[in-house]
């Protein structure tokens, strides 16, 4: 018995296609008038089915599916169950979030969903022991870990919300401690062990220092700090914070020579997506920078003060680098149906994330001085529009024939 990836990242394109629709009505609601449906339930429904529905979901099935290649996986069935079980609380949680916002159904389905991760790294924890000779095994399992500590973030939310106990500090502590474990630990991290696995499967021979890994994950954890600069830090958390920031990247620029060395240049694991995965390490590059710009006092007050500054670099890490290389790993290696259509949906797609994220970032350097850019919202619909089309595309694609 195996998993049917395909069929499971059909899915995939099909919640990151809700997740698109759920943003451009959000981005038609702020462009034009629109009474229906309240923009806070929305956007609560939107950022809970991402993470859930679409980027969870899809990182589960791609981590199972390289561990089922490796022939030592014993619980396929039980992987398939947890993956409905996931999908079912995806689904309640957007459709109870967009009605109800925080309520008794969509934190009970949100709660349901942190322990059906739990039990998901349970058992990917026992078949990763298998495999701990594996260049990748050690990312996964570091990704899995840091998925669990960011629920600690999520029942804290949950538990303010359900006994009305607000406080504004501790809301926000506990919704960036959510955020930054999931996409610079579980997210990052995942994505990270999946490229080492497949140059693991196409060059056994390709070593990676571990001491990337290490200067990686150590460096996480003060990083969340990055998320509340906000808050009056003691000097040597504030000192520790600027270290996790150069550490990570060094990290990363350690990374890529050793990618440069070991495998660009020569080998064709790249070749094809080459410019895809361009994109991708500048899209990360900035990331870095950004983070390390946030360290300072002047930089980090402005960056926290305008909403469009947050949104923008939300939007940089969880579209312009997450999604886009989930979607590129899955066109890369094929595990989705390639023809033309697929071809043209996802440069359709590509093109309208860093159009999206080009605009936002504008938009918030315009916010500094409290300018406003004309038009900004109708564009920003417009290019919402152009998302969701490549998506109807590419789902339409995976019913024609695939290039012979």
């Amino acid at each position: 018995m195996i998993l049917n990836t395909k069929f499971w990242l059909r899915i995939s394109l099909i919640n990151l296609l809700i997740v698109a629709l759920l943003g451009t009505l959000m981005r038609y609601k702020i462009g034009f008038e629109f009474p229906y449906f309240d923009q806070k339930h929305l956007q609560h429904g939107h950022s809970h089915f991402a993470f859930i529905g679409w980027i969870t979901h899809t990182l589960f099935v791609l981590i199972i599916g390289v561990i089922q290649r490796e022939q030592i996986i014993v619980s396929i069935s039980i992987y398939r169950k947890l993956l409905i079980v996931n999908l079912v609380c995806a689904y309640g949680m957007l459709i109870s979030f967009v009605i109800q916002g925080y309520g008794f159904f969509s934190i009970t389905l949100s709660t349901l969903s942190v322990f059906t991760a739990y039990a998901f790294a349970y058992l990917l924890f026992k078949d990763l022991k298998k495999l701990s000779d594996r260049p990748y095994a050690i990312w996964f399992t570091a990704a899995l870990w840091f998925n669990i500590i960011s629920s600690l973030g999520t029942f804290t939310l949950a538990f303010m919300m359900a006994s009305h106990n607000f406080n504004q500090n501790i809301h926000l502590a506990s919704l960036y401690f959510y955020l930054h474990f999931q996409y610079n630990g579980f997210f990052m991290f995942a994505c990270m062990g999946l490229l080492l696995a497949k140059i693991y499967e196409l060059k056994p021979s390709y070593q990676q220092s571990n001491s990337i890994f290490w200067m990686f994950f150590l460096s996480c954890i003060p990083a969340y700090f990055l998320s509340v600069l906000w808050a009056k830090l003691p000097l040597w958390l504030y000192a520790l914070v600027i270290l996790a920031a150069l550490t990570q990247i060094l990290a990363w620029v350690k990374f890529l020579l050793s990618m440069k060395r070991g495998v660009v240049s020569r080998d064709s694991i790249f070749i094809s997506g080459r410019y895809l995965f361009l994109i991708i390490l500048i899209a990360l590059s900035v990331k870095f920078l950004l983070q390390l710009g946030s360290t300072i006092p002047s930089v980090s007050k402005l960056a926290f003060g305008f909403r469009p500054i947050v949104i923008a670099y939300l939007h940089l890490i969880l579209l312009a680098i997450i999604s886009v290389f989930l979607v590129a790993y899955m066109f890369i290696y094929k595990l989705i149906t390639i023809n033309k259509t697929t071809t043209i949906a996802l440069i359709l797609l590509v093109t309208g994330v860093y159009l999206n994220e080009i605009v936002l970032g504008v938009q918030g350097i315009a916010s500094f001085s409290y300018t406003l850019v004309p038009f900004a919202n109708e564009i920003l619909f417009g290019i919402a529009v152009l998302i969701s089309v490549s998506l109807i595309l590419m789902l339409i694609s995976q019913r024609k024939p695939k290039y012979l």
